[in-house]
């Protein structure tokens, strides 16, 4: 009995040894649940709800020092500049359109005052061009070039030098031009303007011609049409072209 007593003891002496053993491992298995309970949660940023009611997640600013960072200032370094040039364009584009604007009213304005002086200059200087007298011709001729220019100055110099002056003073011909006037008794010469523009203007005009010679036994008269080109010179309006119709 006294044996069966001794190995009681010594088979309870075991088993707690045992048990002391085992007890570290369970302690150390025990100890990452528990760092894990006890370590807080991180907590992901409110949602921001705007006017309407809908919620948006807040936007997280990175770090300064990392690339999304740097970048995030270089953007909002760049935005006053893409700012300043948008301004400038808008500004310039302001200015092109008024500028635009003050041209075109001042071509609208050079235009009207071309469709009342060209006309004027046309009634003028037609009866001195599609005039002349035999007795005086080099008189006649210089007065109607006071009225031309361009080209047709050069071509009105050839045709009268070699084919008007010579004729006339063969046959003693004069020819007396007037514009002219409406039947109904207005004082208005029978001019109207084509076309215009600041620097051309074309005016249509009506013309009496009285022609006498040793050619006709008496005064033939011709009713023509006359369309007459003008252009603005340093001089004034100057005829550039006459075409009879």
């Amino acid at each position: 009995m006294g044996n069966t007593t001794v190995r009681a003891a010594a088979v309870r002496a075991a088993a707690k040894r045992a048990e002391r053993a085992r007890r570290p491992d369970q302690d150390t298995a025990r100890k990452p649940a528990e760092d894990t309970a006890r370590k807080p949660r991180r907590t992901e940023p409110a949602a921001h709800a705007d006017d309407t009611g809908r919620t948006e997640p807040v936007r997280r600013t990175a770090p300064a020092g990392t690339p999304s960072g740097r970048r995030e200032r270089a953007r909002l370094r760049r935005r006053p500049g893409a700012l300043g040039a948008a301004l400038a364009v808008l500004v310039a584009l302001c200015v092109a359109a008024t500028v635009l604007l003050g041209l075109r009213y001042r071509d609208a304005e050079r235009t009207a005052q071309a469709r009342t002086q060209a006309p004027a200059a046309a009634v003028e200087g037609a009866p001195v061009i599609l005039s002349y007298d035999h007795r005086r011709l080099d008189r006649d001729f210089a007065a109607a070039r006071r009225h031309l220019t361009g080209p047709f100055l050069d071509q009105y110099e050839k045709t009268t030098t070699t084919v008007v002056a010579p004729t006339a003073k063969k046959y003693r011909g004069v020819v007396k031009a007037t514009v002219a006037k409406p039947p109904n008794g207005d004082a208005t010469p029978a001019a109207s303007v084509v076309s215009a523009s600041p620097e051309r203007v074309v005016v249509l005009l009506f013309m009496n011609q009285v022609t006498t010679s040793t050619q006709v036994t008496t005064p033939r008269l011709d009713l023509n049409r006359v369309r007459m080109t003008l252009v603005r010179t340093p001089q004034g309006w100057k005829v550039s072209a006459v075409d009879a119709l």
